[in-house]
């Protein structure tokens, strides 16, 4: 209940999930559509840019309706989540409608972020006191991980476990349990963190350019740093959480004490520069003729200035010394570092347990919510607990109880392979995991690498199923992960059940090393490149014949290489956040390891089709040739880079113990897949295929390189010289992958590509 943005990306997230869901505002006045504000956000769901769908088809579980006339809907419905506006007064007049329309033990929940469940509640029948609960989701729903979920002592556990585990399982959450304080953890420590930073900033007239290179990746933060964050989410929510914040908190709090507004950002707001939903922000680009200027606001000034790059002497001492070292620089950048971050760990330390029970609960928070690659305690741990309770000493300020617990030792530590965190008590107790959460990085506490090189290791599961991780940087496939692929295989084959191929990078893999691509053809070594081909084509087909089932386990992006690691796997064990694609035609190539072939023969296979060969060769062509990335995993299935045979995992805690589950299922009686073989057309297919590219040529919409490349795609899935009376089987069409993969790389079009690509991270268009 409740279509605005937060509501609507609720709706559409649970829709994701394949939830029939029930979406509700008010009745506009005079409006001739009772339920046009519900209507009009399910339709806004469907253009809005990140995308809330998953896929477009889902926009069809959700029900739009109205409060007044579709109340009775209630009844149906199983859990009922408000998200109105931010007033106690409207929110407990719903409540009581919703009374009056749910079912006994239909939960109940707010989404709010500033009112406390005991404001909420005060004034509810006892029944539904029992069935209610704060569930906080951080916008946009469908890409945040955390869900804040708030009790109090009058609520059934039933009721708090079931939402818990839906939010979990279904939608994907990282389900925190809080305390029904200001801010929950979240947004109480990152309004804090936020106010240091800027204030800071003000005060030392740093560039914001440097306080956002120091403020992000040097403390394990989003790139973005502070004052990109800011424009991210927009300047204009500021002033009303930390007015929220400070209504509701003591007047002694940091937070509330810190509570105000510059000028600069007062002004900014009021002139509509409210970030990347308004004129810009902190950073803006505006056009100069036909030019696109990167500007950055100077905070001394308040006016506009070029962008320039970062360059604070801190960040060598960072590199040099770690974020101990960055803390201790003496020049502004770290005097910058250390009023952000110093107050911030002692105050998240002394929230403890008043916001949440434990340190580890605090750090999933932030990591969560505000995608920090450490929590506080574990930055505190970094830094070592001894360094900052010194640190506060000497400045004559107050050490938090749960600080001082950690004196002499640590917050974390790893105990018979179990994580072990500090309580409230100063004892140690195991870090505890969902039920069905198995993770890579506890399988590695626990015990040594079965195998591995510097590219990528081999680790025991249990139950006989090895795990394959990939860590190279960006995980980009080289020579050692397809020589770990063969460790791999003769090491399952000699004793083990199944292997998963998995890895916890923000990324499964971006495709194949095109640095050393590029270093080979540069000396003219083409042989060379036709043996890597060959090595990552034989690689792969080991895999996909291997005399025991192999299941992949992706998340984030899976391009090139690293989906066609996975077009060869007996199943694949998907996250939802799954990003698939053939990208080879964006650097010049054609995918030259199976990439091809998989795709031929997946849509020559594929029941549904169109009859005849030329429908599925052109759904196969069309895909590779324009770089078609899936852009979630509901979505993959369109292209086949999934089938049937495959699953999706909403959670991505859970996508290495569904694998591994999945692994096991087909081990049982496990017998390899029959090799394919096809009749293609030949040259009349390519005929077609490149008369289509030349059409897209003269529109302008292809590149003279771009139709070079699309017929190289053509020969391939084509099948080349062949004819349609004659059968071809994998190595055949291997071969024309690999053809087509030396001649391109000779081309000096292509290596401008792959060059350009290496440079800036950005496809050229030549």
């Amino acid at each position: 209940i409740g279509a605005g943005v937060m509501g609507a990306g609720i709706a559409a997230q649970i829709a994701n999930a394949g939830i029939p869901v029930v979406l509700l505002d008010i009745v506009p006045d005079g409006a001739n559509d009772r339920s046009a504000i519900a209507k009009g956000a399910i339709a806004k769901l469907q253009k809005a840019k990140p995308a809330p769908l998953m896929h477009k088809r889902n926009v069809r579980l959700i029900q739009p309706g109205n409060i007044e006339d579709d109340l009775g809907l209630l009844g149906e419905c199983d859990w009922i989540v408000e998200a109105v506006v931010e007033r106690l007064d409207i929110k407990q007049a719903l409540y009581e409608k919703i009374d009056a329309h749910r079912r006994v033990n239909t939960v109940v929940s707010s989404n709010t972020s500033t009112i406390p469940l005991a404001k909420l509640v005060e004034s509810l029948p006892d029944a539904m006191r029992t069935q209610f609960v704060i569930t906080h989701f951080f916008n946009p729903p469908r890409y945040m991980r955390l869900l804040e979920l708030v009790s109090s002592s009058e609520t059934s556990a039933s009721a708090v476990s079931q939402v818990a585990d839906f939010c979990d399982r279904k939608l994907g959450k990282g389900v925190v349990v809080c305390h029904d304080e200001p801010g929950f953890i979240a947004n109480r420590i990152g309004t804090y963190w936020i106010q240091n930073a800027m204030g800071a900033a003000f005060e030392l007239n740093l560039p914001i350019e440097d306080a956002d290179a120091i403020s992000g990746e040097p403390m394990g933060i989003p790139r973005t740093g502070v004052f990109g964050l800011v424009d991210l989410v927009g300047l204009d929510l500021m002033p009303h959480v930390q007015a929220s914040l400070k209504a509701n908190l003591p007047a002694h709090d940091p937070v509330a004490q810190g509570a105000s507004m510059p000028p600069l950002i007062e002004k900014m707001i009021a002139d509509g520069y409210t970030g990347k939903k308004g004129k810009g922000g902190f950073y803006r680009t505006r056009r100069d003729g036909s030019d696109r200027v990167r500007e950055a606001i100077d905070l001394a000034s308040g006016e506009y200035r070029k962008r320039r790059k970062a360059k604070p002497s801190a960040l060598s001492a960072a590199k040099k010394g770690g974020l101990r070292a960055l803390l201790s620089d003496p020049s502004d950048g770290g005097q910058f570092a250390a009023r952000t971050l110093v107050p911030t760990l002692a105050y998240s330390a002394a929230l403890v347990p008043a916001i949440a029970n434990s340190p580890a609960d605090v750090d999933a928070g932030m990591r969560l919510g505000y995608s920090w690659k450490k929590g506080p305690f574990e930055l505190i741990d970094e830094l070592g607990a001894d360094w900052l309770i010194e640190r506060l000493e000497a400045n004559g300020e107050s050490v938090p109880p749960m600080l001082a617990h950690a004196r002499g030792r640590t917050f974390y530590r790893i105990e018979g392979g179990m994580l072990q965190c500090l309580n409230v008590d100063g004892e140690y107790i195991d870090v505890p995991r969902a039920d069905g959460v198995l993770t890579l990085t506890d399988v590695k506490r626990a015990g040594p690498r079965v195998a591995g090189n510097s590219a990528a290791s081999l680790w025991d599961l249990g139950d006989g199923v090895l795990c394959l991780e990939f860590h190279t940087k960006m995980n980009a496939i080289d020579a050692g992960i397809l020589s770990m692929i063969g460790t791999a295989i003769k090491t399952v084959g000699a004793g083990y059940k199944a292997l998963v191929i998995h890895n916890e990078a923000d990324n499964f893999s971006v495709g194949a090393n095109i640095g050393l691509l590029l270093f080979a053809a540069n000396m003219a070594a083409y042989e060379e490149i036709g043996m890597m081909i060959e090595q990552g084509q034989k690689a792969y087909l080991a895999l996909k014949y291997a005399p025991f089932p192999v299941v992949g386990a992706p998340s984030g992006m899976a391009l090139g290489g690293g989906c066609e690691v996975l077009l060869h796997c007996d199943a694949v064990q998907a996250h939802a956040e799954t990003y698939m694609g053939l990208v080879e035609v964006g650097v010049g190539l054609v995918p030259g390891w199976g990439g091809c072939k998989e795709l031929v023969t997946r849509w020559l296979a594929n029941k549904k089709r169109p009859g005849g060969p030329m429908p599925a060769l052109v759904r196969a062509f069309e895909t590779i040739s324009t770089a078609k990335v899936a852009t979630s995993a509901s979505e993959a299935y369109d292209s086949l880079f999934l089938t049937s045979s495959d699953g999706v995992s909403m959670n991505k805690d859970r996508v290495l113990a569904d694998a591994k589950t999945r692994a096991l299922e087909l081990a049982d009686g496990y017998v390899p897949p029959e090799p394919p073989v096809v009749r293609l057309p030949g040259p009349t297919a390519k005929c077609a295929m490149e008369l289509a590219v030349e059409g897209l040529q003269k529109a302008g919409k292809a590149t003279q390189h771009d139709g070079v490349v699309a017929s190289a795609v053509a020969t391939v899935v084509s099948g080349g010289d062949t004819d349609m009376l004659d059968e071809m089987d994998e190595a055949a069409l291997c071969k024309l992958e690999r053809e087509a993969f030396v001649r391109l790389s000779r081309h000096p079009a292509t290596l401008a590509r792959v060059e350009h690509m290496l440079e800036t991270g950005k496809p050229l268009r030549n």
